[in-house]
């Protein structure tokens, strides 16, 4: 049997839907691509749900997928150390149940154990990619794993047949208005410049809004139900529910349910441009070879704004109309929409072009799940 057999992730959502997002991309990636028995804990079955119907969220225990979910309810609790897996992954420092760790110290071998953070494009990174951690009591080590964009860092999370997929979708018109049609678009929609919405509440939604509808082109806007959901609210006049639409000026607005992931990608390959936010769908605009603006998770003292103007250093050289966008849209430079948006609009195909060579050199850093487990490997 190949190493590592079992594998143990833990999740607890913060980020609503980003944080399992990534832990069930990494999940399923595992278990289908390298055949490792999978174990994902998660604290919120209802936030999983969003993303993946199936979830079941009375159920403690259950099977999805070809991985085994249990509902991580509580720290408490006792582990005999033949379960704990092969590898341990806590993902963005969650602290492990006192018990589970103490199992993975009486275990022989020890698990392989691992810290997987968030994605940053500091430099920083590089030089803590893969440090070991002792235990101060236990003969345990925990190593740092970071996603990133370097050959010094695990690189981004992107299963085998992706770039595949996506090819044969977006050069399949027909594919793509059976998909749009599916979510409520008419041929008005369609035939306008589609853009994805997905932000946090604190965006300048209402007069990105406002700069649409005064535009000079018919824009249809996409957005999950809940998101944005003030500015929508008053831009439809009424509820903001899965189903309502509204035209106003040059812009509609179609509010959606929230899709499954292998759907969300389709919705990113389909737009002329997406808006994403926190990690997962950050990443997931990146293979869709498509202009996006990141609205980044908020943290104190604004340490955002840093690791923003650290990504944009790396992607958006020579894209100042996107870089002065992307700032003003996370709160870290002022500016008016209506004179931020027409100078967008009009770099969208130099960012497009660029969006091509960008993945070609993040792919030369190999995937996430790949890099990870041969690190594990080596650690054996």
């Amino acid at each position: 049997m190949s190493f590592p057999s079992t594998l143990t992730l833990f999740c607890r959502v913060v980020d609503n839907f980003g944080d399992i997002g990534i832990c069930w991309r990494l999940a399923r990636q595992l278990q289908a691509e390298h055949g490792i028995a999978v174990t994902l804990w998660v604290d919120d079955l209802s936030s999983f749900r969003r993303i993946c119907p199936e979830v079941d969220v009375q159920a403690p225990l259950q099977q999805l997928r070809g991985v085994t979910v249990r509902h991580w309810t509580s720290m408490e609790g006792e582990f005999a150390p033949e379960e704990t897996g092969d590898v341990a992954i806590e993902f963005f420092a969650v602290d492990l149940p006192p018990g589970y760790v103490e199992a993975m110290a009486r275990r022989a071998p020890r698990p392989v154990w691992l810290n997987l953070e968030g994605l940053t494009a500091e430099e920083w990174v590089e030089g803590c990619h893969t440090l070991p951690s002792m235990h101060p009591r236990l003969p345990l080590t925990k190593y740092f794993f970071f996603p990133g964009f370097t050959p010094k860092t695990g690189g981004l999370l992107r299963e085998a047949g992706l770039l595949e997929a996506r090819e044969r979708f977006q050069s399949d018109p027909a594919a793509q208005r059976r998909f749009l049609a599916q979510l409520g678009l008419g041929d008005a929609d369609c035939a306008a410049r589609k853009i994805s919405l997905f932000c946090y509440p604190h965006a300048p939604v209402a007069p990105l809004f406002e700069a649409w509808a005064a535009g000079s082109e018919p824009v249809c806007c996409l957005v999950p139900e809940g998101v944005a959901a003030d500015a929508v609210q008053r831009f439809l006049g009424g509820e903001a529910k899965a189903g309502a639409a509204r035209t106003q000026g040059k812009l509609t607005v179609h509010v959606l349910p929230f899709l499954p992931q292998d759907d969300y990608d389709r919705l990113l390959w389909a737009c002329d441009l997406n808006f994403v936010r926190g990690e997962d769908s950050f990443v997931r605009a990146q293979w869709a070879l498509r202009p996006f603006v990141w609205h980044i998770y908020p943290q104190d003292e604004n340490l955002h704004h840093k690791k923003l103007r650290a990504f944009l250093g790396r992607y958006a050289q020579g894209l100042d109309a996107l870089a002065d966008f992307s700032l003003c849209w996370n709160g870290a430079q002022a500016g008016e929409m209506d004179k931020l948006w027409p100078a967008l609009q009009a770099e969208t195909p130099t960012i497009a072009e660029k969006a091509g060579e960008w993945a070609q050199k993040v792919l030369e850093i190999g995937d996430l799940a790949t890099n990870l487990v041969t690190f594990v490997r080596s650690h054996r």
